[in-house]
């Protein structure tokens, strides 16, 4: 319905939608394919890409990697589209998705594609120009334009309230759990988040123990280590609605996920039998111990030594950013046991169990020492330096039994690390476009709210429609880990997209909200903050672009 005095408009959807994007795709996929091989060409020494190579065109390479997750975004997008039609679901609003999307990103590919707020990734990095085919063109020139974007806010005020703007795609099994999370953070997360922001105060117990009953902690354990055996995909979508309440809360279920795989993956069945079903009902929480103060993302130089002592280990070095330390049973450490050894292959994993702490005394262990790191965002399990002074770890608990396997057992805990994180940032993201929308909504300026206004408008627009991008980018990679295929490429480009997407739709809905987003009592400032940590953790965005590259070159 028209709003506000405005003129009913016909809709500007592109006759022959479906058409235009599944012939442009091809072009894409093909510019893609010629940067690939240009850049192994670049890069290869001896017929092998070569490291020193690939990091010294470290700007083409990051530009591939973005160029091949803009091409998979759009793939992914488009099977949205057609899975809607299939199922007789593909209305107005999705058009307008598929199409403000397509034209959008197309526009990006030929003309530059935003890394970041300062570097864009050109064709004329990679070696490439484009001549774009008749579909392509009429995408770029009528599919991201005002009248569409004003369409698509138009929509989305009579939808506002639904768990999505626009149909998510998934069964109905999927969306009765979505629908259930989106209800306890609405009645239990929203209402009192901020609160715990600006106290830093870490998320009270009586919120993690509902979380438990609710079967958060063990989603994806299998059923018979007291899990519930289901997909990565319901795992997305807990993730995803938690931390549209609250990305703390949606995070407490990362710490397990991890854990988890990493005993699933590497454990011996004792280990297994031992810590799984204490991990899936809640009673176990763990953190992951890894990072170290001068390591960062260089995880095969880390210097924590782990030495045997009869039959137990002693653990001494130094770790940082440790998120929820304190209140933890066992920590996942990563220490460097096999001596010689300088680099990967001398790492091994530990079940270091402790006793929880509290906000007040968070380390109590002989052995145990660290403090918080105040942060801006992302506080409500707080962040730790830890501290080993000849820690004591039972010889039982060295993971697999094995040394030298640490390494190798965190890499395969990744897919589903960097899909759950992509999960979040939908969540973030999806938190600011409401957020930023309910304030247009109800902020009045000139005499009218200031969504009548186009370039805000606009904002919410293409919030929408990148959230859907990354969202449906994100469901496909946990789809490829359901189905048992390699899907590290897929994880990290929803993981890299995703993060983004993130800080760009938190970014528009403070400016929406002026002077008054800048204020600590608008939870959107807290949005914002929560925001920015996703492009860091899980893998650095550059990081992230480089691991995507040389992944692409295998």
């Amino acid at each position: 319905m028209p709003h506000d005095g405005q003129a009913m408009t016909q809709t500007p959807i592109l006759a022959d939608l479906r058409g235009l994007t599944a012939t442009a795709l091809p072009e894409v996929e093909a510019l893609f394919v010629a940067s690939r091989e240009a850049l192994r060409a670049d890069v290869s020494v001896g017929g092998k890409p070569s490291a020193p190579a690939l990091e010294e065109r470290q700007f083409q390479a990051h530009a591939v990697a973005w160029l091949a997750t803009y091409v998979e975004a759009l793939r992914q997008l488009d099977a949205w589209a057609g899975r809607l039609a299939d199922a007789g679901a593909f209305g107005e609003m999705e058009a307008l998705i598929l199409q403000i999307g397509f034209g959008e990103y197309l526009s990006q590919i030929a003309g530059g594609i935003p890394m970041s707020q300062g570097e864009i990734a050109r064709l004329s990095d990679m070696g490439q120009s484009w001549s774009p085919g008749e579909a392509a063109t009429r995408l770029i020139a009528h599919g991201n334009t005002p009248e569409a974007r004003s369409a698509l806010v138009r929509l989305m005020r009579d939808n506002h309230g639904r768990a999505t703007f626009g149909a998510t795609g998934l069964d109905e099994e999927l969306e009765m759990i979505r629908d259930q999370f989106r209800r306890y953070a609405d009645e239990k997360v929203i209402p009192v988040a901020h609160d715990w922001h600006l106290k830093d105060e870490l998320i009270p117990m009586e919120v993690i123990s509902e979380l438990a009953e609710m079967g958060v902690f063990g989603l994806t354990i299998p059923e018979a280590y007291g899990g519930f055996g289901l997909s990565k995909a319901s795992m997305v979508v807990v993730s995803e609605e938690l931390s549209r309440g609250y990305i703390g809360v949606g995070s407490l279920g990362t710490r397990t996920e991890i854990a988890a795989e990493l005993i699933l993956c590497g454990g011996t069945e004792e280990q297994k039998q031992k810590w799984l079903p204490g991990l899936a009902s809640g009673t176990i929480l763990p953190t992951a111990v890894f990072t170290e103060p001068n390591t960062g993302s260089d995880l095969g130089s880390l210097r924590t030594k782990a030495r045997k002592e009869g039959d137990d280990w002693i653990i001494s070095g130094n770790k940082t950013w440790i998120t929820h330390a304190a209140r933890t049973h066992v920590m996942t450490v990563l220490a460097r046991s096999v001596e010689g050894t300088t680099d990967y292959r001398g790492l091994s994993m530990f079940l270091a169990e402790k006793i929880p702490g509290t906000d007040e005394t968070p380390f109590v262990d002989p052995g145990l020492s660290g403090g918080e790191i105040e942060v801006l965002g992302y506080r409500g399990m707080k962040e730790y330096t830890v501290n080993f002074d000849d820690f004591r770890v039972k010889g039982e608990n060295l993971l697999g039994g094995v040394e030298g396997q640490g390494f190798k057992q965190l890499m395969q805990t990744f897919e589903s690390a960097r899909i759950q994180t992509a999960a979040r940032a939908v969540g973030v993201a999806q938190s600011a476009l409401e957020t930023g929308m309910q304030y247009a909504l109800d902020r009045k300026q000139f005499g009218k709210s200031l969504i009548e206004f186009p370039r805000v408008a606009g904002k919410l627009a293409m919030m929408a429609v990148e959230i859907m991008i990354a969202r449906q980018l994100t469901y496909f990679s946990a789809w490829q880990k359901d189905h048992d295929k390699r899907c590290d490429l897929e994880a990290g480009m929803a993981k890299l997209l995703g993060a983004r997407v993130a800080w760009a739709a938190a970014d528009n809905a403070l400016q929406i909200h002026g002077g008054n987003g800048f204020a600590l009592e608008y939870r959107i400032s807290r949005i914002l903050c929560d925001a920015r940590i996703l492009n860091i953790f899980e893998g650095a965005a550059e990081i992230q672009a480089q691991v995507i590259a040389r992944r692409l070159l295998d």
